[in-house]
Order: structure tokens, then C-alpha cells, then sequence
């Protein structure tokens, strides 16, 4: 087989690299072409010269290309993978410190509440110029897999208003669905079956079987109380559980900051969370881990460079959704997965134009998704107060109507039970100021927002939120990792 792959944001260096080695554990895909895009030079080249270590030492046909020039890596290109960050690091900053100035306390800030939704207004407009050139030079009926936060508005916006074939992509059912098959001691991930629906970052496990048997709500809060490091970890999961009577997908920092209860007061944060990594709370823990991690590659690159001489081991192939949808595509070996698209009846109570993450089967007829599904009540709520959320967002970001952007951050859960409605609106004042640069729909409404802020009576504080670390330098990041090795 030959057809060509665009990578737009290839200079997220590492997923691109998973991607790439994943797609080349399929046998029929060694003769294809991946046509890498990125706003950095300095990342595609450091990417690409990973790749095309990678393909040497391997023997392969593969070819790769790197080019600034977005619309010619999409020429002829038959499937588009985005995972981009309008703004990178510097903008994501802002989304959570200026969300703390209003007592906005996010651990990662890229799906809704404040953060999220200004993600959204910088991703959106970018993600339409991406359907554009999808339309007008990749091959026809392309399909765009959007890997890049926020999903659910991302696909939204892609599908709706860029008319383009689109499906969201994310990992967090299967990071969900390992962590319940370790606590009910299954021998490995393969003896549990699973049936999850909701939306992205609020995908529920409605039906539980491990070697066929069903598995209650009981049994389940029993498992992960038991555990040693999960009872930790997920207090807060664990409480949803128990009240809703079905397991999250998402970690316990994601899931905090998509509710109204459990990060409202900084002494009921450091209740529920655990700092024993990022990913279970920590205010702001992304943003450090994302920044950490930047500085880690930078430094260690000759190593990153080193290991890609290593041959392709087929078996370390990773549950990341792309490969495998393109492989049942290309070579009709049907694949089961959860991906996100509009819901026109998958979801019974949830809104027809929403985007789900719901099961799915691909095989070269496309995606084929299991539809009449139901959600629990308290699930389809939370759900119904995102998915509301995320369509204003998505309008506001098409539109550039500033007062619509207030409304959608006004009525996001956590912000709700956090913020006045005058703290909101300077607070957004605030962040389309400071963000101007990557919000073109907003340009006529930045001047009044200068003004307003210039004569703002609400008041702010300095605050670096209830369980804030600071970033590690990299010495002291390879001081650590010498002694977990050693320790190891």
C-alpha cells in the first residue's frame, strides 16, 4: 500500500513519534509517506531526524518530509492527524493563572472551565483554516483525526462548520480500563470487556464484564478501595462512583475541575486530590509537567536521537486509537474503539449536535458506531452541562462574539460554583487581552476590553492556587530519575 499521512503539530516530538512507530507495526503500511507540519523548524527537524533514524535503521521504504508550508504537507494526503496547541506553553500559561486571580483553582485547564475554553478560542479558528486546506488540496473524502484538546469543541468545530470527515481521538477509556482490570486482578487487560459512553473527558463505564461476568458498582468501590495506590490516588473518583454508581475514565485531576463540587474551596482541593503526580490534582500540574518535559527533550535530545536506531518492536505497538482505525480502513481488519463524532442518536439523552465518545467498529467501510445507547441520569446531566458549555464555546469562537464567549464561561460547572458573574466578565476581559495575538475573531473586541479593565472595580488576588509546585529544573529532574534507578 501507498498513501500519504500529514502530522500537523508534528513538533509534539514524542506523540508524534508514537504515532509514526505505531503506524509502522502495520505490515502493509512500510511504503507510505508521512508529510510532517509544525510552525517550529527547529521541532520538525529535531522530529525528523528521529523518523528517519528510525526508518534507516529498520530498512524501510517509508518516507518522510518536514515542511513549514502546511498546505503543501496536505497535498495529496489521503488521512490528517492533528495534535496541535495554538499558543503553546506561553498562552497555556495564562489559562491558568489568570483563572486563579478569580479563585479558579484548574489542574489542567484543557477541556472546559476557564482555561479550556479559551483553548478552544485559540484552537478553533486555526482548526477550520486546517479543514479549508483538508477540502481544497488533500486527497478526496480525507479524514482528519483530531487528537488535539479541547476534543470535544476541536471535532465539534471541524465538523459542523469545516465539513470535513472528522473523528476525535483519546486514551483515556483505556487508561480507565487498565486501572479497573489491575484492581479486579485480571491477568491481563484482554479477560475485561467494557462499554463506555458519555463525552470526551466524561466517558462512563456503563457495563463492566471480566471473563463474562458482570461487575457491580459494589464490587468495583470494594476493588478500588482495597487497592494500595488507587485509594489514594482517586479519592475523588472514587467518591463519583459511589454516588453515581459508574467509574470515570478520567483521572482524578481531569475529573475535579469538570464538577462543581470538589475544587470550589481550597481546603476541600487538598481534601480530595494527591500529590504524588500531576495528573491527581495539582493546581496547574500539566502545565508544569508539559513545561518539564519541553525542557527535559531540549536537554536530552542526543538520547531521544540514540534510541531511535533501535529496531521496531511490534509488541510495544500502543492502544493510541490512529493505527488502528487505519488499519481496519486500509486492510478491512475490523477494530473496536471509542471515538468521538457527532452524536445523532448514539446517545439517547444527550443533544443530537453534541460530540460523544462512544463505541465504535472500524473496518474499510468506516467508522461504525453502536447507536440507543442510554447513560445513567446523573452521568447524562454532567454531561448535559459540558456539552452546553462547548457549544457556546464553539459559536463564540466561530463568531467572534465576545458576549457569547462570557456566557459560555459563566455557565461552566466549576467556574459557576467559583466565580460572580462580574468576576467572569473581567476575568474573560482579561484573558481575550492577554491573548490577542492567537484570537483573530476578537480583534474588534479587544479595544473595549482594554477599556473596561482600565476601569474595573473587581477585586483580585495573587493567589498560586491550593497545591501548586514549582517547575523542576533539569538538573534537578535527573537527580531524581538517577535515584529512582538507583532505588530500582
Amino acid at each position: 500500500m501507498s498513501f500519504k499521512i500529514a502530522i500537523i503539530g508534528a513538533g509534539s516530538v514524542g506523540f508524534t513519534k508514537k504515532l509514526f512507530t505505531d503506524i509502522l507495526c502495520v505490515p502493509e503500511f512500510s511504503d507510505i509517506e508521512f508529510a510532517l507540519t509544525d510552525l517550529s523548524e527547529h521541532n520538525l527537524q529535531m522530529i525528523k531526524a528521529i523518523l528517519d533514524r528510525i526508518v534507516e535503521a529498520n530498512k524501510l521504504p517509508t518516507r518522510v518530509t518536514a515542511t513549514t508550508d502546511r498546505r503543501k504537507a496536505l497535498e495529496g494526503a489521503r488521512y490528517v492527524i492533528s495534535c496541535v496547541r495554538v499558543g503553546g506553553l506561553e498562552a497555556y500559561a495564562d489559562d491558568i493563572r489568570i483563572p486563579l486571580k478569580y479563585g479558579i483553582d484548574q489542574c489542567v485547564g484543557d477541556t472546559i472551565c476557564a482555561g479550556g475554553i479559551l483553548y478552544g478560542q485559540r484552537n478553533i479558528p486555526v482548526i477550520l483554516d486546517f479543514c479549508k486546506d483538508i477540502l481544497e488540496v488533500a486527497e478526496p473524502g480525507a479524514k482528519f483525526l483530531n487528537y488535539a484538546n479541547p476534543m470535544a469543541m476541536n471535532t465539534w468545530a471541524a465538523i459542523e462548520y469545516g465539513k470535513v470527515d472528522t473523528v476525535g481521538l483519546c486514551h483515556g477509556v483505556q487508561h480507565g480500563a487498565e486501572q479497573i482490570a489491575e484492581v479486579l486482578g485480571a491477568k491481563s487487560h484482554s479477560e475485561l470487556d467494557y462499554v463506555c459512553s458519555g463525552i470526551n473527558h466524561q466517558t462512563w463505564f456503563i457495563d463492566l464484564r471480566l471473563n463474562g461476568r458482570k461487575i457491580g458498582k459494589d464490587e468495583l468501590v470494594a476493588a478500588f478501595e482495597a487497592h494500595p495506590v488507587y485509594s489514594q490516588q482517586e479519592k475523588l473518583r472514587i467518591d463519583v462512583l459511589k454516588r453515581f454508581g459508574v467509574y470515570s475514565t478520567e483521572s482524578n485531576g481531569h475529573l475535579s475541575e469538570y464538577l462543581p463540587w470538589y475544587r470550589k474551596r481550597p481546603d476541600e482541593i487538598t481534601r480530595w486530590i494527591d500529590m504524588s503526580d500531576w495528573i491527581h490534582g495539582e493546581t496547574g500540574g500539566y502545565l508544569r509537567y508539559s513545561t518539564e518535559t519541553r525542557n527535559w527533550f531540549e536537554t536530552e535530545y542526543p538520547q531521544f536521537l540514540e534510541a531511535a536506531s533501535k529496531p521496531l518492536d511490534v509488541s510495544k505497538r500502543s492502544n493510541e486509537h490512529a493505527s488502528h482505525i487505519l488499519e481496519a480502513l486500509e486492510t478491512n481488519r475490523v477494530y473496536r474503539g471509542h471515538f468521538n463524532v457527532k452524536n445523532a442518536g448514539i446517545i439517547t439523552n444527550l443533544p443530537q449536535d453534541a460530540i460523544i465518545e462512544s463505541p465504535g467498529f472500524v473496518d474499510r467501510f468506516g467508522i461504525n458506531m453502536a447507536s440507543g445507547i442510554t447513560l445513567p441520569e446523573a452521568c447524562a446531566a454532567t454531561c448535559m452541562a459540558s456539552t452546553n458549555v462547548q457549544r457556546m464555546s464553539v459559536h463564540a469562537a466561530v463568531t467572534g462574539d465576545i458576549d457569547l464567549l462570557k456566557l459560555a464561561v459563566l455557565h461552566d460547572p466549576l467556574v459557576g460554583a467559583v466565580s460572580t458573574p462580574e468576576e467572569v466578565w473581567q476575568m474573560v476581559d482579561e484573558m481575550v487581552v492577554a491573548q490577542a495575538r492567537w484570537l483573530p475573531q476578537y480583534a474588534d473586541a479587544v479595544p473595549a476590553a482594554k477599556e473596561r479593565l482600565s476601569k474595573s472595580m473587581v477585586k483580585t488576588r495573587d493567589w498560586a492556587g491550593a497545591a501548586r509546585r514549582k517547575v523542576r529544573s533539569i538538573e534537578e529532574l535527573r537527580a531524581e530519575k538517577t535515584a529512582l534507578k538507583q532505588a530500582g
